[in-house]
Parts: structure tokens; C-alpha cells; sequence
């Protein structure tokens, strides 16, 4: 009689299998189910309100659901807002009401996906959940304060999961090797040292993906890949070992974690911005390719550059502007992928710039004094006299044309009466800025000797 394999006693997957029953079996999440910690206490003493559990996918939200249900004594309810809708939860709800009354015993209404919930959709919980009928956990991966209504999450408690650390990963895998009841000890597989260091680490801290690979790779050597037709090696002796090439092989591709329109869109971009602020080159290239290959629209980057080029390195090199914007045209021209290089090239540049905000912050100090002076008066000197009651009325009058003086320069008032001597642009000593905080200082010395020779004190014309 051949000996029984796992696969064909279980069409269930492993995941699913080796789902953690309880706290102690429960890893990760720490920072929430740790010594003293809200949200362990509160299972532990089966006090646990209404809440979210937002994290990554394979960072255990429906398995910590299912745990509260048992510590709490409470009926599990799962509950798909990808499948099902508001009448659904209208059936559940009045069952919920039956079991309260008659049983006296509560009901968990576990809502995945609760981000995929319109807001009267949501609006449809609120209140069920206000007079204690359900207890309502919902799961999602995208920011609550992004998707979810204002009233829902007023009368929920959000908590944070983390993705599972390399170790968390690494630990599960060997659970599901040594058990014979629930995972794959009845095949006596192992695993080689880098097999499992590649799949901890290539799990990106998703537990299910983890496990469906293991899976997979386990199903090869064990002679049940692809339908037992001769792809394994023979069942008369399996491999005991799983390799780094097969678990390779298992994972198949890695996709970039990225929503176009979530907040790893803002994410990203905003640790993009930061890298090339901070001359960070690798940083800088890294975002970069990981927004290209989540499918962000590259001329959305070179959007973002151009504000870089702007904001951040300003006149510390004037070339950089110039040079963000070619990189947009180049994009338009060249289309993908060969496009995306001249936004390497720009972000490669804009990272290794000198940098200075100082345009950015004297823009900023003229928009405020434009907000608190918003109708000083033009002086009269640097108004322009097309007509003749202009000129009679003053209109331009001791206006000194520049240009008619050596270097170019005249000391003279631009500004309303009520701003004169302000600073708002200081130059840095950085880059080309330097050159202008030289001219700027040599236009001051011009000033001074002017008024020196003619008398003059500050603010005359």
C-alpha cells in the first residue's frame, strides 16, 4: 500500500492549514500583542471593541480576527466586501440579532477588504455597530484615513500590522516542515540553509506567500507536480531537500508593491523627493525604479523632478531646471522604456547637485508680505507713463535707466514705501549660488560708495 501524502488528504491549502489558533501561535505583531500592550491585553481579557487591522497583505489581520472570536466566545462571521454586498450583511446582521437573543452569545462580523466598500456602504454598518448587535473587525490593506468614512472610523480603533520580519517567515516555514497533522511533516521533507534564507527573505513579510510557495515546491518533490505526469523527480524516491533553486522557481516573479492611486503612491514619491534632497544617489535610483515598476506614469516623475529641480537645488545649479525639463521632453520623444533613462539620468543629476532652497524660502517671505501688504502703491518713479497725463501726474519720473550706468548698476527703490529694506532671497555659498551671493555683496559695495559720494542716505533715489 503506498504511503499517504498530505496533498491528497487536504485539498486544502497550507496557509489556510497552518493558520495560528491562538495567541501563543500567533507570530509578529509585537508592538500590539507584546507585554502590556493594547491590543494582546485586550484579547487576552475578551474585551475587544469594533476595529481595524490595517496592514499588508500576509501580516495575519484575518487570523488575528479569528483569535479575538475564540479568546471572546463570540460567533465568527466572515464577511468579503470584493463579493458580497449590503444585503448580505443585512442577513448577517439579523442572524446576529437571533443569536444575542437566544443564545445570548455575540457575533464578530469580519469584513475583508473593507476599503472596497463605498462609503454608504459603509455608512450601512454604523448602526449595527453602535447598539452592540456586531462586534465589527474590519481588514485592509489600504490607509483607513484615506478609504474608510469619518463615521466609521470614529466608532473603530484602528491598529497597525507590520509586515512579518525575515525570522517570522523563516520560523513558519519550519513549522510547516515538522507538522504531521497540519503542515508537511508527513512528507519528511528539508529544507537547505539558502533555500529557506531565499524564501524568508523573498516573501517580502507576507506569510501566505510564503507558505503557497513552500507548497508548491513541496507538491514537485513529493512526484505531484503537474498532475503527477512525470515533471517530479520518481516517486519511488522523492528528494528529501528542498533547494534555493526550486524554491526559486516556486516564488515565480516578485511584483513591486505599489497603488497608483493609495498611499504607497505618496509613499514612494515622497521617499523619492527625500533621497535626491538628501544626495542620496542609490536611494534616488531605487524609488525611482520601483515607481516605474509598479506602472506610475513616468511623466508624473518628471513632473515631480521638475519641482525638485526647482524646490530643492534652485540656483545652486541653474542647469538642473534645463536639464528636468529635457528629461520630460526626452520621456515624450522616446516614449517607454527607453524614456525612463532620461529620467534616471535627471534624478542622477538632481541627486548629486548642489542644493539650496533659498529661492524656495524668499518666494515663500514675498508671498507672505504680499498677503499682509496687498495694496501698497507702485512708486512712482518705476511706473511706466504711456500718456501724457501720466507724465504730468509723476508717472516715471527720476527713474535711473541701469543700463546707463557702469556695471550696469543704480542704486534705487523698487518697493512700496512700507517694505523697503527688506531680505527675503539670501544665497547660499553653494554651488552657482555662491557667484550670485558674490555679485549680490559686490552690488551692496557699489551702494554704499554711491551714498558715500553723493551724501545719500538709505532709501533715497
Amino acid at each position: 500500500m503506498p504511503e499517504p501524502t498530505l496533498f491528497a488528504r487536504s485539498a486544502e491549502p497550507l496557509a489556510a492549514r497552518m493558520r495560528p489558533r491562538n495567541l501563543d501561535e500567533f507570530l509578529g505583531q509585537e508592538q500590539l500583542l507584546g507585554p502590556s500592550k493594547a491590543l494582546g491585553e485586550l484579547i487576552r481579557r475578551g474585551d475587544v471593541a469594533s476595529c481595524i487591522f490595517w496592514g499588508p497583505p500576509g501580516s495575519g489581520k484575518t487570523t488575528l480576527a479569528r483569535i479575538v472570536a475564540n479568546y471572546t466566545d463570540r460567533h465568527f462571521e466572515p464577511f468579503s466586501a470584493v463579493t458580497e454586498g449590503v444585503a448580505r450583511v443585512r442577513e448577517i446582521i439579523k442572524a446576529a440579532e437571533e443569536r444575542l437573543k437566544y443564545e445570548g452569545r455575540g457575533t464578530i462580523l469580519f469584513c475583508d477588504e473593507i476599503h472596497r466598500f463605498n462609503r454608504a456602504q459603509q455608512d450601512a454598518f454604523l448602526p449595527w455597530v453602535e447598539n452592540g448587535i456586531v462586534t465589527l473587525i474590519g481588514a485592509t490593506t489600504e490607509n483607513p484615513s484615506f478609504e474608510l468614512t469619518g463615521a466609521l472610523l470614529s466608532r473603530c480603533r484602528v491598529f497597525v500590522l507590520e509586515p512579518l520580519t525575515a525570522d517570522h517567515i523563516a520560523t513558519l516555514v519550519r513549522r510547516a516542515l515538522q507538522d504531521r497533522d497540519r503542515g508537511l511533516g508527513a512528507l519528511g521533507l528539508a529544507i537547505d540553509d539558502d533555500a529557506l534564507a531565499l524564501l524568508a527573505r523573498e516573501a517580502d513579510g507576507d506569510a501566505r506567500r510564503a507558505l503557497q510557495a513552500l507548497e508548491a515546491a513541496a507538491e514537485y518533490v513529493s512526484g505531484k507536480g503537474e498532475g503527477g505526469k512525470g515533471k517530479g523527480p520518481p516517486p519511488t524516491r522523492p528528494p528529501d531537500r528542498l533547494t534555493a533553486a526550486l524554491i526559486s522557481d516556486a516564488l515565480q516573479k516578485r511584483f513591486a508593491k505599489y497603488d497608483k492611486g493609495g498611499e504607497e503612491h505618496y509613499n514612494l514619491i515622497s521617499a523619492l523627493h527625500k533621497a535626491v534632497r538628501g544626495s542620496d544617489v542609490e536611494g534616488s535610483l531605487y524609488w525611482l525604479a520601483r515607481m516605474l515598476a509598479g506602472g506610475e506614469d513616468p511623466l508624473y516623475i518628471a513632473r515631480r523632478l521638475v519641482r525638485i529641480a526647482t524646490e530643492d537645488v534652485g540656483l545652486a545649479d541653474p542647469r538642473a531646471l534645463s536639464l528636468a525639463l529635457a528629461a520630460k521632453d526626452a520621456y515624450h520623444f522616446l516614449g517607454s522604456p527607453e524614456g525612463e533613462l532620461a529620467l534616471a539620468q535627471a534624478t542622477v543629476y538632481l541627486a548629486t547637485a548642489p542644493k539650496s532652497n533659498r529661492v524656495y524660502a524668499a518666494y515663500d517671505r514675498a508671498m507672505q508680505a504680499a498677503d499682509q501688504h496687498p495694496a501698497e502703491a507702485v512708486p512712482l518713479h518705476v511706473r511706466n507713463a504711456p500718456t501724457k497725463l501720466m507724465e504730468e501726474l509723476g508717472y516715471g519720473a527720476g527713474y535711473k535707466y541701469a543700463h546707463a550706468y557702469e556695471h550696469a548698476y543704480v542704486p534705487q527703490d523698487y518697493l512700496p514705501e512700507a517694505l523697503r529694506g527688506q531680505t527675503w532671497y539670501e544665497p547660499s555659498e553653494f554651488g552657482y549660488e555662491k557667484t550670485i551671493a558674490e555679485r549680490m555683496a559686490f552690488w551692496r559695495q557699489v551702494k554704499e560708495r554711491i551714498e558715500r559720494e553723493t551724501g545719500k542716505g538709505k532709501g533715497d533715489v
